[in-house]
């Protein structure tokens, strides 16, 4: 799980993150791009020279050679842009009084984790923590 901590310190925010999870995730989409490669070149390979593959089937494996990759690279860059509007929402909460979504834990936000899934819990001055959750008021 990957954890992304925003922590204010003598009125300055310190921010660092770990990304094992979202390498995992780069892994399991490479991992089928590259099965998906390894298997066409096969195919390739392995034609039978008297009856080559058909020129419109190989443009289209072609093709979708392409959307695979701008899949792959879609997903990576919308994951990147989850983890930083995460980090700029905990940034922010910083040194704020939050409100929890019952209304009966208060106080100042010391620090904040976020999870890879953007799932983030404050940590308030007296130690109580407050989830990231509807309801939940930041001011």
């Amino acid at each position: 799980m990957t954890t992304v901590s925003a922590t204010s310190a003598v009125g300055s925010t310190n921010t660092s993150s770990t990304s094992s999870a979202a390498s995992a995730a780069s892994a399991t989409n490479s991992l089928s791009y590259n099965s998906f490669l390894t298997m066409l070149i096969a195919e390739m390979q392995n034609q039978d020279p008297t009856q080559p593959m058909d020129p419109t089937a190989m443009v289209s494996q072609l093709a979708t050679i392409s959307e695979v990759g701008q899949a792959v690279q879609t997903n990576t860059t919308l994951a990147s842009l989850l983890t930083s509007s995460s980090l700029t929402q905990a940034e922010l909460a910083v040194g704020s009084t939050m409100t929890s979504s019952d209304g009966k834990t208060s106080g100042e936000v010391t620090s904040v984790d976020v999870t890879s899934a953007g799932v983030g819990t404050a940590t308030l001055s007296d130690g109580n923590t407050i989830p990231f959750a509807d309801g939940a008021t930041v001011q």
